[in-house]
């Protein structure tokens, strides 16, 4: 396991745009891909993006496609989430999380190392 930090959320206005953070400890790092998954209050945990570890291969949920950009500096041990045009349907808290595997997955589950969150307000 690894250990992931988040940071960047804050209280935004309709439109805006915000970029996430997620720092991790460790020079294997950039071995991990790495998801990005909010939970809105009474919601269930959700996909938004997620990319593999070398940078190549990212997706995204529908709902965020054309908006979110993740990208990756394995120099910095970082992974970013640009955000744009946001919602105020994207309110939530988004996670950070990275996974050994093979691909990078949409799936919670396949993920081992969480961070703690970061809170995103987008005010209509």
């Amino acid at each position: 396991q690894v250990d992931v930090v988040e940071s960047g959320g804050g209280l935004v206005q309709a439109g805006g745009s915000l970029r996430l953070s997620c720092a991790a400890s460790g020079r294997t790092f950039r071995s991990y891909n790495v998801g990005w998954f909010r939970q809105a209050p009474g919601k269930e945990r959700e996909f938004v993006a997620a990319i593999n570890w070398s940078g190549r291969s990212t997706k995204y949920a529908d709902s965020v496609k054309g908006r979110f950009t993740i990208s990756r500096d394995n120099a910095k041990n970082t992974v970013y989430l640009q955000m744009n045009s946001l919602k105020p349907d994207d309110t939530a808290v988004y996670y950070c999380a990275a996974d050994l595997g093979d691909i990078a997955t949409i799936r919670p589950s396949t993920y081992d190392s969480w961070g703690q969150g970061t809170q995103v307000t987008v005010s209509s």
